[in-house]
């Protein structure tokens, strides 16, 4: 992982090398040692348990841990990738709402679609985001920071990308079709 930009080293910052004892988004996998500002390891890293300063008995104490965090991500790595090539060209058909013109009353969300491949049998983590290809729009998307919600707005069909991973992605079609009227 890349160290945070605002906690990497500068030329005359102090700086500590610290132990971390958890994943940090950024900055590094636990047990890395890594090089960060002297302040952000003693008012932010150590008091939230989430370093400690690195020593020869620490790092031999975490390693255990960390060995057991490797095999856990890459088991969680396998399963991502067996799921991206199951749903890689699969078909998502949704009904909605719409007027004569195929235009949506509302949209289509990236939960409809992720609900719709689940009932098809497929293992669709929630955190997985969902763009849509004709636009770059990101519908939604689990842990993967920033959110912005969108939708697919008109009838028809729709290339969508999954999002995995930050380098595992899957593309799949939308089929939206309006909703038959009820009478």
């Amino acid at each position: 992982m890349a160290k945070k930009k605002s906690n990497v080293m500068k030329s005359g910052a102090a700086t500590l090398a610290v132990l971390l004892c958890e994943d940090i988004e950024e900055l590094g996998w636990l047990g890395d040692v890594v090089e960060v500002k002297t302040s952000y390891a003693r008012k932010f890293l150590i008091p939230q348990g989430l370093a400690k300063v690195a020593s020869d008995s620490n790092v031999r104490a975490i390693a255990e841990e960390r060995d057991r965090r490797g095999e856990q991500r890459k088991s969680e790595r396998i399963k991502l990738e067996e799921a991206a090539a199951a749903v890689e060209g699969a078909e998502a058909v949704v009904a909605a709402k719409a007027n004569e013109q195929g235009h949506l009353f509302g949209s289509v969300t990236a939960r409809e679609i992720a609900a719709n491949l689940r009932e098809q049998g497929f293992a669709i983590p929630d955190e997985t985001a969902i763009f849509a290809a004709d636009d770059g729009v990101r519908l939604a998307g689990g842990g993967h920071g920033d959110r912005h919600w969108g939708g697919i707005k008109e009838v028809g069909v729709h290339e969508v990308t999954l999002k995995f991973a930050e380098d595992l992605s899957c593309k799949v079609s939308v089929v939206v079709v309006a909703e038959v009227a009820q009478a």
